[in-house]
């Protein structure tokens, strides 16, 4: 899969914290909110490749506190090429997963194909979805100064309510088998969309596959971002 890289786009971002700030709905399952500066510098752009470019119902503005803003300027320069190579790895060790950069941001969007999926009204993580996700740990613990949002989602099959649970239950299985790897728990904010957000087709059998997915962004921490910050005010 090619790694897809993205300019970041000032206009798109501004749209996007637009609508963040001006959502009527928090997201009820949100945890984790006095991390939103902590959790790194990635911007608008991130949100919409995390969770598709379907806006749909309340929340986005708490996720938009958690990514926080874009690094600009000589320490931006810093923190992308941190975080190209950062990604080359993930696509290097994980050739089915799709990587995207997106701002200062990765995203790694998992399906059957990368090895990290969830069968129908299941949560648990797989042999096959264990065997990436140890690569995927691998790969953090080499880079420390990063944080990590997981985002769960699920098919439309079943009610709203029993999807909202079962996308909460994915995606904190993801977390926690990552912090069970020896990888801060601090590091990782966890939320979840039931079936709001899909990114596919709902009503083939190979789109509600491909919604059963987890999605990934990987954001420079507060470390990352002063100590580029330094290094380019130093030079």
């Amino acid at each position: 899969m090619k790694l897809l890289n993205y300019k970041s786009n000032l206009a798109i971002t501004l749209s996007l914290l637009l609508v963040l700030m001006t959502s009527c709905k928090a997201v009820d399952n949100a945890n984790n909110k006095q991390k939103g500066a902590a959790i790194g510098a990635a911007g608008g752009a991130i949100l919409g490749a995390i969770i598709g470019n379907n806006v749909g119902k309340g929340g986005k503005g708490e996720l938009g506190a958690v990514i926080g803003g874009v690094v600009g300027g000589g320490a931006g320069v810093l923190i992308g090429n941190k975080m190209d190579k950062q990604a080359q790895q993930i696509e290097t060790e994980i050739p089915g997963a799709t990587v995207e950069r997106v701002d200062d941001g990765i995203v790694v969007t998992f399906d059957e194909q990368s090895g990290v999926y969830f069968d129908t009204e299941k949560y648990n993580i797989n042999a096959k979805s264990q065997e990436t996700l140890n690569k995927l740990a691998s790969v953090f613990t080499e880079y420390p100064d990063t944080n990590i949002l997981v985002v769960g989602h699920t098919d439309s099959s079943g009610n709203d309510a029993y999807n909202m649970t079962l996308s909460k239950n994915r995606a904190e299985a993801v977390t926690n088998y990552l912090t069970g790897k020896g990888l801060a728990y601090g590091r990782f904010t966890t939320h979840w969309f039931g079936e709001e957000q899909p990114m596919y087709d709902n009503t083939t059998a190979e789109g509600r596959s491909k919604n059963r997915r987890v999605n990934i962004a990987i954001v420079p921490n507060e470390t990352m971002v002063n100590d580029a910050k330094k290094e380019a005010g130093s030079n």
